[in-house]
């Protein structure tokens, strides 16, 4: 049964705000709305601020790629008309499509298989060329591979430029506005939960609202099999989070807990989202939401909790939203647990559903051992 309505629909009236006119379609890039989510996450009342980024015309990643590119010009590392090539598993590719169109530079996404096929065509349409790489590195995985490709074009073509989203600042720098808008929409806010893949969202938007609200707590939200966070890095289906390698632009002394979440458990809450609240997106969108409902749920009545909704449902409708995809992946009919498990070090065992740990640091900044599977 679809749920009714808590209050009735008030049309708009003739005094209504007028829509943004946009003059360049990278102008249509930023005051994305928020929407308050509850049930089935969280007691109604007890919910949780959704800033819904698929809102942009490619998503979260419009702002980095504007962003970088425009920064990169400003210093002279990318000349006018210089081509940009970048590694990317879809989201940053369809922002660098908007910054080469903006700024006139031919834009290379380097890609792996496990790109959608409706990707690579909104890709081809928006003026990007599509490099998809055929093999995982051995040991750094599909994004390894994908860079390695990325450093073979940048060496046969010398003015080329690539931005490095996993490793250049101006990704985090991206963020900061994303910042002030929910400042200005939410007024306080303590916490918030964002997933990290190559870190610059959550480094970007906590920074920022840290200036406001300097005891604002950050929640990061990782996919199972990823390595972000001192998990052994593992074949992965969830795209858009997680890492088989080691971005610095994650802040990891900025987070104050972690939760790796598995892939039936977000394609869970994707479909809820759907289905109660109108507003859903791809895999981080619905471990996102796991994570906060819980946060909403467990937290003191009245606090503030804001979640990052990276993106929108359509590139996954061959997959998070097809029944017979994801019967293929056993990912239908687990309804997720309502508390995750814990464990006391990041290390400590292999996590392979979602599970909480409050203990974050840099695996690469200490020896890890061997972990047990979980």
């Amino acid at each position: 049964m679809r749920p009714s309505l808590i209050e009735p629909f008030e049309p708009l009236g003739p005094h209504a705000p007028l829509p943004l006119i946009a003059r360049r379609p990278a102008q249509l890039v930023g005051n994305t709305p928020v929407l308050w989510i509850d049930e089935p996450f969280a007691p109604s009342g007890r919910g949780f601020h959704a800033k819904l980024e698929g809102v942009n015309p490619g998503g979260i990643k419009d702002r980095p790629g504007l962003h970088m590119i425009h920064e990169a010009r400003r210093r002279g590392d990318l000349t006018p008309g210089a081509p940009v090539v970048e590694s990317s598993s879809g989201t940053l590719g369809l922002g660098l499509a908007l910054a080469g169109l903006t700024f006139g530079h031919p834009v290379t996404v380097v890609t792996d298989q496990g790109m959608e096929p409706a990707m690579v065509r909104l890709l081809t349409a928006l003026g990007a060329h599509v490099d998809q790489v055929a093999r995982p590195h051995p040991e750094g995985g599909w994004q390894q591979a994908r860079r390695d490709r990325v450093n073979e074009l940048l060496l046969r073509t010398p003015d080329a430029y690539c931005p490095d989203q996993y490793h250049n600042p101006d990704n985090a720098a991206a963020y900061r506005p994303l910042a002030g808008e929910l400042i200005a929409q939410l007024g306080r806010i303590d916490v918030l939960v964002a997933a990290v893949g190559t870190g610059g969202h959550s480094a970007g938007v906590a920074a920022g609202l840290r200036e406001a609200f300097p005891e604002v707590r950050l929640i990061g939200v990782d996919s199972v099999s990823s390595t972000i966070f001192g998990q052994p890095a593992g074949p992965r289906l969830m795209r858009g989070l997680g890492s088989s390698i080691h971005p610095s632009n994650v802040d990891y002394p900025a987070f104050g807990e972690v939760h790796w979440v598995a892939p039936a458990e977000a394609v869970w809450a994707c479909r809820q989202l759907a289905l109660h609240h109108h507003a859903s997106g791809g895999w981080s969108v619905g471990a996102v939401a796991l994570v906060a409902g819980w946060v909403a749920r467990t937290h003191p009545a009245g606090t503030r909790v804001a979640a990052i909704f990276p993106d929108g449902p359509h590139r996954y409708l061959d997959t998070v939203y097809d029944d017979t995809w994801c019967r293929k992946h056993q990912l239908l009919d687990q309804e997720p647990p309502t508390e995750p498990d814990e464990i006391a070090e990041p290390d400590e065992c292999v996590v392979t559903g979602w599970t909480r740990c409050s203990q974050v640091r840099d695996p690469l900044a200490r020896d890890t051992t061997k972990a047990a599977v979980r």
